[in-house]
């Protein structure tokens, strides 16, 4: 098996935590400012709608104060509980937020729909309450768009997801401004109507982050195409012949990748580890999405997992079989290579020159009914001048 540089594997790019880290901190700012001057025109303005929009541009405070730590938790080097890192931090953190969008989206749908059936009573407003909720809606379109080009550039879904809450809050300031312009206009259930809209809206971004998180949570594969593309980098590598059991698993920004590479059978144990060091590296070269990959090198397809294969002896077992075999009286063989292939185990020998007649004649008549070895290739060691 490869892949246990666990060091390496979980290494962390700074650049890419500092980023995440600045963007996130340009939000509390933000919002903090816009809580408190919604705060203050909602009171001067005589607007319910404001103040609730203020409580919750303040929730996105707290959701912010979350997606930092976790940000840097998720940013933590690999260690021995968490060998691959600690970038499943992030994941949470998008399940989290996808909660929280949807819960966002349904308290303006159950609040529309109680302006509904309460029209009459609904307080006028002042034209300031109007200002306010387009200033609010500019800033947080500007700061959605700008948390997002960062986000999808760092390949975060914790922090695209952050990004589309602060979409959810530019919407919401769009229903509080539609709500102002209705009242000005004379036509209170414009509010209500695209609240209910908007609320929709909102709803399903958060169940589309949250579901996705999830499947990310419970180790679902990249897609078909991701795969192939993998698959292709692998079968490439010299010395690979053959690739099954290609599985794959997301975590946070990154992939972490298991395959079985068949190789020659007949090869030592040291090229086919090169072989497979060679294709762990092509892959990590060629996909940076990639974290580490795993690699079990076979020496023949072992898709159907022959129990017939499973019940051959260990090698002890066998050199003791073939001592039987050559001869007991003779010397004891100097090198012994044994191939389990298929059903059956073929030996390479190494014997004294003097010997190997003799252990040639004991093989011709003993070997065809053997149990366990297909066959037994003898070599002769020539004695040094």
């Amino acid at each position: 098996m490869l892949g246990e540089d666990i060091t390496a594997a979980g290494q962390v790019d700074p650049e890419r935590f500092r980023e995440g880290q600045r963007i996130t901190w340009v939000s509390v700012g933000v919002n903090i400012v816009l809580t408190a001057m919604q705060v203050v025109v909602g009171l001067l303005a005589h607007s319910v709608s404001l103040i609730a929009d203020a409580m919750h541009t303040l929730s996105d405070v707290v959701a912010d104060a979350f997606v930092l730590y976790a940000n840097r938790k998720g940013a933590e080097a690999a260690d021995e509980e968490h060998p691959y890192g600690h970038g499943r931090f992030e994941t949470a953190a998008s399940l989290v937020l996808g909660l929280l969008l949807a819960a966002t989206g349904t308290g303006i749908l159950v609040s529309a729909a109680g302006r509904l059936q309460d029209l009459g009573s609904l307080p006028p407003v002042g034209v300031a309450a109007m200002w306010a909720a387009i200033f609010t809606l500019l800033a947080k379109e500007g700061l959605f768009r700008y948390m997002l080009g960062v986000a999808e550039r760092l390949r975060s879904p914790m922090l695209v997801a952050n990004a589309w809450h602060a979409r959810a809050d530019a919407l919401s300031s769009l229903v509080v401004a539609a709500g102002v312009g209705g009242s000005l206009l004379g036509f209170p259930f414009a509010d209500a109507a695209a609240a209910i809209i908007v609320g929709a809206m909102i709803v399903k971004a958060g169940v589309g982050f949250a579901w996705d998180a999830l499947r990310e949570l419970i180790d679902t594969g990249l897609s078909a195409e991701e795969v192939a593309r993998i698959k292709g980098t692998i079968a490439d590598t010299p010395g690979v012949v053959d690739l099954h059991e290609l599985r794959t698993r997301r975590m946070a920004h990154q992939v972490l990748v298991d395959a079985h590479i068949q190789v020659d059978g007949r090869i030592s144990v040291s090229e086919g580890h090169r072989i497979a060091e060679t294709a762990r590296a092509s892959v990590l070269r060629d996909h940076p999405e990639v974290l580490d990959v795993l690699v079990h090198v076979d020496a023949e397809a072992d898709l159907d997992h022959s129990p017939r294969t499973r019940e051959l002896p260990e090698r002890a077992v066998l050199l003791a079989h073939l001592r039987q075999l050559l001869g007991e009286e003779l010397p004891e063989p100097e090198r012994v290579v044994l191939h389990y292939l298929g059903n059956r185990v073929e030996v390479e020998v190494t014997v004294d020159a003097d010997a190997a007649a003799s252990c040639q004649r004991r093989l011709s008549e003993r070997l065809p009914d053997d149990p366990w070895f297909e066959a037994v290739t003898l070599l002769q060691r020539v004695a040094p001048k």
